[in-house]
């Protein structure tokens, strides 16, 4: 049986942590790595985070929960130390406040991988929910059919925590800390393009793999998030190819 880390990064989360990691002791697959990479939090998170390891020992399902909590550098600095902690045969992150949708969720997937040919990235769909998980809508950008390093220049048409990359070609690609908000964007293209170059199966999972909370860093902040996410592009698909698409999203936005 494949086991899963899942990487959440915490800082001061106390108010969106618990619908996320009971998402996660839900799970009715017992074969998980849970870490929680806290950059010292000063409020109740930590607190939080243990009682969710009490909570797992008691339900006696088999998940491994690791709590790390110092100062780093930004999220993409904790979630490099996830990803190099790792230890299962996928790993996904799973931010605080979103949450895997159902109990089986861990489940479904595990029974769409053939152990004897591992894809290099399991990916699915996902919900955007409020608060409180209620759902309100299904993300805008939907995944492909056929996934490859290059749907990317459509935008992020897989959301990263809808994207399971198997660890050992996730481990072979650093976060990229000079992007504050659009590193996990460089990121999966570069882990698609190591799968690429390994001949390995981009696998669509054909399910709804999480709920995502509706305000994230990159809405929070949505231009710097865009004027690096046209870096991010530049770098892998050139100026003239990012241009062209730009010019295409603008005139999208404007007969929507």
């Amino acid at each position: 049986m494949i086991k899963f880390t899942i990487v959440t990064v915490t800082y001061n989360a106390e108010g969106v942590l618990r619908p996320t990691t009971d998402s996660v002791l839900m799970q009715s697959y017992a074969h998980v790595e849970h870490l929680i990479i806290d950059g010292a939090s000063t409020d109740h998170t930590l607190q939080i985070a243990e009682e969710y390891r009490q909570k797992s020992a008691d339900a006696a399902r088999g998940h491994e929960i690791r709590i790390i909590s110092e100062p780093d550098k930004g999220i993409y600095d904790a979630m490099q130390k996830g990803l190099d902690r790792a230890a299962g045969d996928y790993v996904c992150f799973l931010n605080a406040g979103d949450r895997l949708p159902n109990a089986d969720t861990l489940l479904m997937i595990a029974d769409k991988v053939d152990n004897e040919r591992m894809p290099g990235v399991l990916y699915g769909d996902t919900d955007i929910v409020d608060d409180e998980g209620n759902y309100l809508f299904r993300r805008r950008l939907t995944p492909p059919e056929h996934l490859t390093w290059r749907s990317f220049r459509q935008g992020m048409v897989v959301c990263h925590q809808a994207f399971y990359a198997r660890t050992d070609i996730a481990q072979r690609v650093d976060y990229d800390l000079q992007f504050r908000y659009s590193a996990d964007v460089d990121w999966c293209i570069r882990v698609m393009k190591e799968c690429e170059n390994d001949g390995l199966e981009l696998k669509n999972l054909h399910l709804t793999v999480v709920n995502y909370l509706q305000e994230g860093q990159t809405t929070l902040h949505h231009r710097a998030s865009l004027r690096e996410r046209f870096r991010v592009m530049v770098r892998h698909y050139g100026w003239l190819s990012t241009l062209v698409m730009h010019g295409w999203f603008a005139i999208r936005q404007l007969y929507k």
